[in-house]
């Protein structure tokens, strides 16, 4: 188990990583999110990323929840159905660059692996895995009081947003991406916000993501389309900062963390020292810590008997939207996991990061999955997709 760590002995530089990788801070992160990067070198980077930035620790409690009674018995037979053709769960892991697999249907832990070489106590990177968890923590927020619900106005917290392409717009449609601000969260291109989002980033200057999302011009109505955008998460964690008066690692630790079993502390990326998390991004956690994370939304966020989120919470955030007239499978930074058949009956929903981060949760069947990868590029790079894979572990054991 890894010992508790400091913050102080958290906060690193890009250049501890860089000295052995490369000689440029800047250039490694940017090779990270451009997916310039051989396997071993995006391994080893993925498994320590909780040195690229200054951090916050997310303290973990005194005690271990298991994860299961027993040993996990495994899926090594698993079919799994994708492009219409039957690939196996050796075909998963090895095509698809999976460096850790957590399976589990209630409370027993039917699987779970490690390969590329991490092992249990590896803290990996989250990737936007971090945005579903920053969108839970306004549900705390909501239910301990600091805010009033998802309809209130964004400026309210945050008036600084006057003014801005944010003025009018409601947290619900924020954490929804359907604020109508311009962004364009495209990795791979130098031009794009998320890319100038990354510089600001790397430059760890207080306040500057804030200024810039104040910025961004108005594209559409509030409510009237969805634009996917990294940089709404950092409003998210904004909000919850100013509402609750708390730092999100904090808040994450003292409301969830540290209450759900979880076996090490994880680590958070700073925009600077001392300043805001990178709310879209950049948790360090373990294999099963994640799974405990997820176990809690799938038990409804209830700890030892107290509900830490509003009811009815983790259903309303994973569920599907209309927007302008269409089916749209995002809810409040949680996708959406349909049915082979396109159903939604079982209210499935997941987390994920780019290059292959996921936490899948099947309410309807109590199976949960978590997926660690390292692929080739941030999007796209998946030989079988990982709702076939999700699909398939569902038919198989549900």
């Amino acid at each position: 188990m890894m010992p508790p760590v400091m913050e102080q002995e958290l906060q690193y530089g890009l250049r501890d990583v860089a000295a052995t990788i490369d000689p440029s801070p800047a250039s490694l992160m940017v090779d990270v999110y451009s997916g310039h990067l051989m396997p071993d070198e995006q391994v080893r980077i993925f498994g320590q990323t909780e040195r690229a930035f200054a951090t916050r620790a997310v303290r973990r409690g005194s005690s271990v929840r298991a994860l299961g009674s027993g040993p996990a018995r495994g899926l090594p037979a698993l079919p799994v159905l994708a492009n219409g053709t039957q690939y196996d769960l050796y075909d998963y892991v090895s095509r698809n660059r999976v460096a850790g697999l957590l399976v589990m249907q209630g409370d027993e832990l039917v699987h779970e692996q490690y390969e590329l070489g991490i092992a249990p106590d590896t803290r990996w990177i989250s990737m936007s895995m971090a945005k579903s968890i920053s969108t839970t923590l306004v549900g705390a927020a909501i239910r301990d009081g600091y805010i009033g619900s998802v309809d209130d106005q964004l400026t309210h917290y945050l008036p600084e947003l006057g003014g801005s392409g944010y003025e009018g717009v409601s947290i619900r449609a924020l954490m929804q991406m359907t604020s109508g601000v311009s962004w364009d969260d495209t990795h791979t291109n130098p031009d794009s916000e998320r890319r100038h989002m990354l510089n600001l980033q790397i430059a760890q200057e207080p306040g500057a993501i804030m200024a810039y999302m104040a910025g961004l011009a108005r594209k559409g109505p509030p409510g009237t389309l969805w634009n996917y955008s990294t940089g709404e998460t950092h409003v998210v964690g904004a909000l919850v900062h100013a509402a609750t008066g708390k730092w999100l690692a904090d808040y994450l630790s003292e409301r969830i963390w540290s209450r759900i079993g979880t076996e090490a502390d994880a680590a958070w990326w700073l925009e600077a020292p001392g300043g805001l998390e990178v709310a879209g991004s950049g948790i360090c956690a373990t294999l099963r810590d994640y799974a405990r994370f997820g176990r809690f939304v799938l038990e409804g966020g209830v700890v030892d008997g107290e509900s830490i989120l509003p009811e009815g919470w983790a259903a309303e955030a994973g569920a599907a939207r209309e927007v302008a007239g269409q089916r749209l499978d995002y809810g409040y930074m949680w996708w959406a996991v349909p049915a082979r058949d396109g159903a939604l009956a079982d209210g499935a929903y997941s987390a994920r990061g780019i290059f292959g981060q996921y936490i899948y949760i099947n309410p309807a069947r109590r199976i949960l999955v978590v997926v660690l990868s390292a692929r080739s590029k941030p999007r796209g790079a998946e030989a079988i997709l990982d709702n076939d894979f999700f699909n398939s572990v569902v038919e198989a054991i549900g």
